[in-house]
């Protein structure tokens, strides 16, 4: 039972009903505490960082997976509300999908990574991973990946600000942001590949992307094979 995992995780269960969409009803997830002190220093996971594209089928603990959520969006200063990712202008146009399969206490599905509250929130049930991974033109890693992260920006939140510049700001973004899950995946022991080929209207219609959002990375996270 989740309530039985050392009251790491609680569940709340929005009262609407599961709309037209199909969609789950809402479930939140509480994510345990990011640890900021790790055992390996900063130069040793920039010297040892690559690319890993095969991964053994050893499940993600959701200590892991909170882990790598915080270091791709959590916020790092509660006062002022910024984030591990330099965001121009604090507009923080990116949002970060997790598609979990096989964690303990966890569903498998599509999970929203809200940075406030340092919680997922359940948007789609299942094992999406075959969809994503035709989408994803058929690379293997995005199907085999116990996790993958996806990376999306709303450019519409940044425009405001800074006009035409804001689609060019919102893919660095998303640059800083990737770089951030290759280093916590590798201090980690875990390894990612940053895949930039896929059919953007494919994924998102997977996903159910809306409100202006654009797929722009996809991570798979795994154990190195």
């Amino acid at each position: 039972m989740r309530k039985l995992l050392l009251g790491v995780i609680w569940m709340t269960i929005s009262l609407g009903a599961a709309g037209a969409t199909g969609r789950p009803q809402e479930a939140t997830v509480a994510l345990p505490e990011p640890t900021i002190v790790g055992e390996v220093t900063l130069e040793e996971v920039l010297a040892e960082r690559r690319s890993v594209r095969e991964y053994t089928d050893e499940p993600l603990s959701l200590r892991t997976i909170a882990q790598l959520a915080w270091a791709a969006q959590g916020v790092s200063d509660a006062g002022s509300g910024f984030r591990t990712a330099p965001s121009a202008g604090a507009t923080f146009p990116i949002e970060v999908d997790l598609i979990i399969n096989g964690a303990d206490g966890l569903q498998d599905g599509v999970y929203r990574y809200d940075p406030r509250d340092h919680a997922l929130r359940l948007r789609l049930e299942g094992d999406m991973r075959l969809e994503l991974h035709q989408a994803a033109l058929l690379q293997a890693w995005v199907r085999d990946a116990p996790l993958v992260i996806v990376v999306s920006g709303v450019v519409a939140r940044t425009e405001g600000r800074y006009g035409e510049r804001a689609e060019r700001y919102v893919h660095m973004e998303a640059g800083h942001v990737a770089q951030n899950v290759y280093l916590q995946a590798q201090a980690l022991g875990l390894g990612t590949v940053a895949v930039g080929a896929f059919d953007e209207e494919a994924v998102a219609s997977v996903l159910e992307l809306d409100g202006g959002q654009r797929a722009l990375y996809l991570l798979p996270v795994g154990r190195p094979r």
